[in-house]
């Protein structure tokens, strides 16, 4: 049976507003208040007549589609976005607010599959393997979520499986601390799967609920990549035949166009379940998830607006789309 994540018990307050200038700021131009790009597509209003309104033409889809390119929503769901908008509206006369709303329920209309919470099955432990490059916040992601399960009721064990560095080690032991979970590590260059089969051991004498296993995120040489999570995958199904129940891929926002190649390296690699996006408070290039969720399909269990323990939110698509086109503003 499947259940869906309970919230902590202190949820966080609502998702920070992206801070996100495409589609409606030109990186060239400082912010006009109140309008972006949008507003300078259309022209200043007067005060008598305070809405401007522009026939939605060619030129003007052509903008949108630069403006969505640059917010690394990518060619293909940039075309695919605006062509829906002027559906059935081409040539119509319309208002920056108008615009905005278009946008952004076409946004939310990409998004909404994809808006998932991690599932949570009977089996225990349930096994969650978390995978992506070194950087993109894997670490601090897992520190959070078996913050939140711990919140929820869970017990957690982690297995602080990137045994090659040190620092991860170190980082993942003070966030095991902060979330009162304990983080089971290995000399720095042991075998990551002799690490994980004892903490698989340990997670079921202990009967815990959840083992998070942390893997290094070295793209230099796939090979070595591959088959290390290879690995990893053999010796814990040697406990449980249908482990890992979750693999998470973890994704910086920052990385813009580069996360879509790293979905496909890692759907390669190991067999991803969903999605995890961090940094997505400073990032001018929240459109990449937009890509994401339109090419993949993957869901997309929680985004990082921070690095506080309690700042891994649920994925919001209506949210997140007012945010990235800027309706969230006005």
């Amino acid at each position: 049976q499947e259940a869906p994540v309970v919230p902590p018990a202190d949820p966080a307050p609502g998702p920070v507003p992206l801070e996100v200038p495409a589609p409606l700021q030109d990186p060239e131009v400082p912010p006009a208040r109140g309008g972006g790009l949008i507003g300078r597509l259309f022209g200043k209003g007067t005060p008598a007549q305070p809405v401007v309104r522009r026939a939605l033409d060619d030129e003007m889809l052509e903008r949108l589609e630069e403006l969505l390119i640059a917010s690394d929503m990518g060619v293909d769901t940039a075309l695919r976005v605006t062509a829906n908008i002027a559906e059935g509206r081409y040539g119509k006369r319309v208002s920056t607010q108008e615009i905005k709303e278009l946008l952004s329920a076409e946004v939310a209309r990409i998004m909404e599959p994809v808006a998932k919470p991690l599932p949570l099955y009977a089996k225990t432990p349930q096994v969650v393997l978390v995978v992506g490059v070194n950087g993109s916040g894997k670490t601090t992601t897992i520190g959070k979520l078996a913050s939140q399960f711990r919140a929820a009721g869970k017990s957690v064990v982690i297995a602080a499986g990137d045994t090659f560095r040190a620092a991860a080690v170190e980082q993942l032991q003070v966030w095991g601390d902060r979330a009162g979970v304990p983080v089971l590590t290995a000399p720095e260059g042991s075998d990551p799967a002799s690490l994980a089969f004892d903490a698989m051991t340990k997670a079921q004498a202990e009967g815990a609920d959840l083992l998070m296993i942390d893997t290094a995120g070295r793209l230099q040489n796939r090979a070595d990549l591959m088959e290390e999570l290879a690995k990893i995958v053999r010796v814990i199904r040697k406990k449980d035949p249908d482990a890992p129940h979750n693999t998470l891929l973890v994704l910086d926002a920052t990385t813009g166009q580069n996360a879509l190649r790293q979905v496909e390296i890692f759907q390669q690699v190991a067999d991803v379940s969903g999605l995890v996006m961090t940094k997505l408070d400073g990032t001018a290039r929240g459109g990449v998830l937009v890509a994401l969720a339109d090419k993949f399909g993957l869901p997309i269990h929680a985004i990082g607006v921070g690095e506080q323990i309690d700042d891994l939110q649920p994925f919001d698509p209506e949210e997140f789309a007012a945010a990235l086109t800027g309706l969230a503003r006005d």
